[in-house]
């Protein structure tokens, strides 16, 4: 029992006396809620309050009641553009013909110019087209009216939509993307630990000097998962602290949403992520063990690490199939989503992906034990 407890406490001095392995697990656990929490913020900002709009419209004489309604809207002709700000690349063109036909009760022309695969534009033409078509929907109420007819005649239903959800729950985008940054933490953590205590020291020989140690192949392997293991759950716990540092920052209630990193939140990660942090250790070690030098594990290790980062991409935006849930990462994600918003825990989908998370773990622990018994990966021949 001593043997891997001595050599865990070998990896765990030697990573601490990396800068480089501590950089690693700093560096993504306290940037990425930073950066974050900058991006909601302008995010927030930009659907909130949205900036005026100046665009160039011709025969604006024709439509005096249209510029006064557009104009309501932060809406402006380029004319009337201050100094400082810029206009877009949008022309609304008015028909010549457009005073009459609104006088004569007859359709009006109206002309939208713009690139419209320009992503740049695609908000400002969005917000354009909606004002015209509400304005659209209130001359015609008042046509209605003029002719003694009421405008509910056009109106068929009156939907009402009663929203029973809880505030934690409204931001399901923002919280899939957070849970999805905080559970990446565990896999890139670890990694150049995992690089160094494998393909680092069969570079420096160290590693055959320890396997001609009266130890166990076995102890070497705990050893080294549990100190990358330990180096993962570092950088998770990281990046818990900041964000709920950082997210209080962040004006939720702009979205009528609310994130919060709480305690039981935090106990629940540490959970579920425990089982995570073991396979990203047995997945990374056996990758670098299978890689010739420290570089080459490098090139290996960013493309593995593109499956867990997919998997929870796809649950954090909830476009993947419904047997994502059962699956590693994905699985661990929808329960943390579940936690978030209040709901009930789908522990039968929870500890399917736990036990398939386990297996596979240990699928990749005993791959690692017959690597470590061959003199071809000790001595990268």
């Amino acid at each position: 029992m001593t043997a891997w407890i001595k050599i865990y406490k070998k990896e765990m001095k030697d990573a601490i006396r990396d800068r480089r392995s501590v950089m690693a697990a700093l560096s993504y656990s306290i940037g990425t809620p930073l950066i974050m929490c900058i991006l909601f913020i302008a995010m927030i900002d930009k659907f909130s309050s949205p900036s005026a709009l100046y665009l160039t419209i011709e025969n604006p004489q024709q439509a005096p009641e249209l510029m006064r309604h557009l104009q309501s809207k932060d809406i402006f002709s380029k004319d009337a553009l201050p100094e400082g700000k810029s206009t877009k690349a949008i022309t609304l063109t008015i028909d010549d013909g457009y005073l009459y036909a609104m006088q004569h009760g007859e359709l009006a022309t109206l002309t939208i110019t713009a690139d419209f695969s320009n992503d740049n534009l695609r908000s400002s033409i969005r917000r354009l087209q909606r004002e015209l078509r509400s304005f659209s929907r209130e001359v015609a109420a008042l046509r209605l009216i003029a002719r003694g007819v009421s405008p509910e005649v056009i109106r068929v239903l009156d939907v009402q939509a009663k929203d029973t959800a809880k505030p934690e729950a409204k931001g399901g985008f923002i919280i899939g993307v957070a849970i999805f940054m905080m559970i990446y933490a565990v896999f890139i953590s670890g990694m150049n630990l995992a690089i160094d205590t494998s393909a680092g020291e069969r570079e420096r020989n160290s590693l055959a000097l320890m396997l001609s140690l009266p130890i166990r192949v076995s102890d070497l392997v705990l050893g080294k998962l549990l100190a990358v293991s330990s180096f993962a759950l570092f950088g998770l716990c990281m990046i818990l602290l900041v964000s709920k540092i950082a997210y209080a920052y962040v004006p939720w209630q702009e979205l009528g949403a609310n994130v919060i990193i709480d305690g039981r939140f935090a106990l629940y990660m540490l959970l579920f992520s425990f089982p995570l942090a073991l396979l990203a250790a047995s997945m990374q070690l056996f990758v670098s063990f299978m890689a010739k030098t420290f570089k080459e594990a490098q090139s290996y290790l960013t493309i593995v690490l593109i499956l867990p980062m997919g998997m929870a991409m796809v649950t954090g935006y909830d476009i993947g199939p419904d047997m994502l849930r059962w699956l590693p990462v994905s699985g661990q994600q929808k329960a943390l989503m579940e936690v978030v918003k209040g709901n009930v825990l789908p522990w039968d989908s929870l500890l399917m992906a736990t036990a398939i998370t386990l297996l596979l773990t240990g699928a990749l622990v005993a791959a690692l034990m017959k690597l470590l018994s061959s003199e071809k990966t000790v001595f990268s021949l």
